[in-house]
């Protein structure tokens, strides 16, 4: 109720404070209807590949910055006839090109995992040395297949060598039960050497499984997946860690196993629900201060956590946030560039691929910020699948800031041991095309881009020791 004894107000001698609310107003209300406008414009970008991207003057870097494209894939018609019959009924469910990646007798599938003709052989290249075939059978320096699955990359400075831990999958694939996931028995961790970052020493198995005591974390009849090593530089350990899970992924724990080589081998020191909670798919990372964190998929893969190692990197301390809450990403692989930290997560299709999806924060234990599809190049179906792989690693290219590679994998469920390595340049540069999502503000970091080549090698001359 408007109160009549009130004194007058000044309004009228405040004309000019009154124009200025005005204009506040307004001029607010033009930056909404802007922003609306270039991301619907960015949207539209986006589906049609053509995202707008700051290029590095460098020219051999503007060369991983370079988009290629390619033909949208086609799906072959079904085999054989139809009959009258089947005619009459309801039509089936329009087959997806996720299918037919998924199927082992589809016509594709040269398409997805080329032949062993087709392998990145690094004795016998010739001119094409130091390439990369995102997709291809790549071999290691004794003419194998390299088997490091959901790994990561150790720098050891001591040896002044690149050391490559993953999954040994090397085993026939097989399900638990009838609805049970594709799986191998554990084998044990693969370990692979390298100065070049191409070019693959076999080191043997680190931490192999348990053949006998089928009460043990490691009994080949349970799971063992996404080992990460990291290096103590107060105890002078390796220290290994890695998902472990029996086979319904009911224990859903961490393990940790350390050494005091990087070729191991390492000793198992037992499993734990990390603060309590289950863990899943995660990883480590280790801050340019020394502190090293653990990163996991809990309840239920709706949320990451993440939280502070012990100085000594085995155990976790009570510190621990809640992080991507409800977005149910998983596979996170953590990287950091000019004080900002990024990550790229991957959504919970089980052996499917999906989109990934970047993410920032100033703190490492956040606020985390989601940035988008960081994929660039392909085609909409290729930047939908993460180019039809999974995030388990991003590694600094030394000597080119904001340069990094992009390690996924790329799941065959028919034949695991045939699952393939997709790695691709990730740049950090430019300013983010989306903004935050809960204000209108676009943040102050840069954009994560992944950059799909069907070849490509790294900046000649770069420096391979960091």
């Amino acid at each position: 109720m408007r109160n009549k004894y009130r004194k007058p107000t000044n309004l009228c001698r405040n004309a000019g404070s009154r124009f200025s609310a005005s204009a506040v107003v307004w001029s607010l209300v033009g930056c909404i209807l802007l922003i609306n406008f270039f991301s619907s414009i960015h949207q539209r970008d986006r589906e049609g590949g053509q995202v707008q991207l700051r290029v590095s003057r460098h020219p051999q870097l503007r060369e991983l910055q370079q988009v290629e494209e390619e033909e949208n894939i086609r799906i072959p018609p079904p085999r054989g006839k139809r009959s009258p019959r089947a005619g009459k009924r309801r039509p089936k469910r329009t087959t997806t090109v996720i299918d037919e990646f998924l199927d082992e007798n589809s016509q594709l599938r040269h398409l997805f995992f080329p032949s062993h003709k087709r392998a990145i052989d690094t004795a016998n290249a010739g001119n094409e040395s130091y390439y990369y075939y995102p997709g291809r059978i790549w071999l290691d320096t004794d003419g194998n297949p390299i088997q490091a699955h959901g790994g990561g990359i150790l720098y050891d400075k001591k040896s002044t060598t690149y050391y490559w831990y993953g999954e040994y999958k090397d085993g026939p694939t097989y399900r638990a039960h009838k609805k049970g996931a594709a799986r191998v028995d554990i084998i044990g961790v693969g370990c692979y050497s390298s100065k070049d970052l191409w070019t693959w020493k076999n080191e043997g198995i680190v931490l192999a499984a348990v053949e006998t005591n089928d009460t043990h974390d490691l009994h080949k009849s349970n799971v063992l997946e996404r080992p990460k090593v990291i290096y103590n530089d107060k105890t002078g350990k390796y220290v290994m860690w890695m998902h472990i899970d029996n086979a319904n992924y009911t224990k859903a724990t961490v393990g940790v196993a350390t050494s005091d080589t990087p070729e191991g081998p390492f000793d198992y020191l037992g499993s734990q629900r990390p603060h309590g909670y289950e863990s899943r798919d995660m990883t480590v990372f280790k801050d340019d201060d020394g502190v090293a964190y653990l990163i996991y998929s809990s309840e239920e893969n709706s949320v990451l956590h993440i939280g502070p190692l012990t100085e000594d990197y085995l155990n976790v301390t009570s510190v621990m946030r809640r992080i991507l809450v409800g977005q149910h990403r998983e596979a996170p692989a953590l990287f950091k560039h000019q004080g900002t930290y990024y990550m790229i997560t991957s959504g919970c299709t089980g052996w499917a691929p999906n989109e990934a999806l970047a993410h920032a924060s100033e703190s490492i234990l956040g606020p985390w910020e989601t940035m988008g599809n960081p994929c660039v190049g392909g085609n909409k179906v290729f930047r939908q699948t993460t180019f039809f792989a999974q995030s388990t690693f991003v590694l600094p290219i030394p000597g080119y800031p904001g340069s990094f590679i992009f390690m996924a994998d790329r799941w065959n469920p028919a034949d695991l041991r045939d699952s393939r390595y997709v790695w691709l340049p990730l740049i950090v540069a430019g300013p983010a095309d989306q903004p935050l999502k809960y204000n209108f503000e676009f943040p102050i970091w840069s954009r994560a881009s992944i950059f799909w080549h069907r070849k490509w090698r790294l900046p000649l001359g770069w420096r391979g020791f960091i």
